[in-house]
């Protein structure tokens, strides 16, 4: 397997754990600069292109909700769990522990 192929993999896998990743952590209104750095302090690197569409998905999707504030001279956009949300939030979380106990029995 060349290098990209290997990349491109690693790409598909986190694919499927960022919408987790981003819903876990809206549980309190944040800006995406905010919600980059924070996912980075934890160990997941998410660039801009990725997250500010996932952002608008989500918000379309009924997910989240987000308000403009003018703070420092500067409006900054805050996304938060809508009520839709904060009830699809444990149910996602019940999945992703059944899928990493089926993968930990495979692996």
């Amino acid at each position: 397997m060349t290098n990209e192929s290997f990349e491109n993999v690693i790409l598909e896998l986190r694919r499927g754990v960022i919408v987790l990743a981003v819903l876990s952590q809206l549980d309190k209104e944040q800006y995406g600069y905010s919600l980059i750095n924070g996912l980075k302090e934890l160990g997941l690197e998410i660039d801009q292109g990725t997250l500010y569409p996932l952002l608008r998905r989500l918000e379309s999707q009924g997910l989240l909700q987000s308000n403009w504030r003018i703070e420092a001279d500067r409006p900054r956009r805050y996304y938060v769990l809508s009520a839709e949300g904060r009830n699809l939030l444990p149910r996602l979380k019940q999945e992703w522990i059944a899928i990493v106990s089926m993968m930990k029995k495979m692996l």
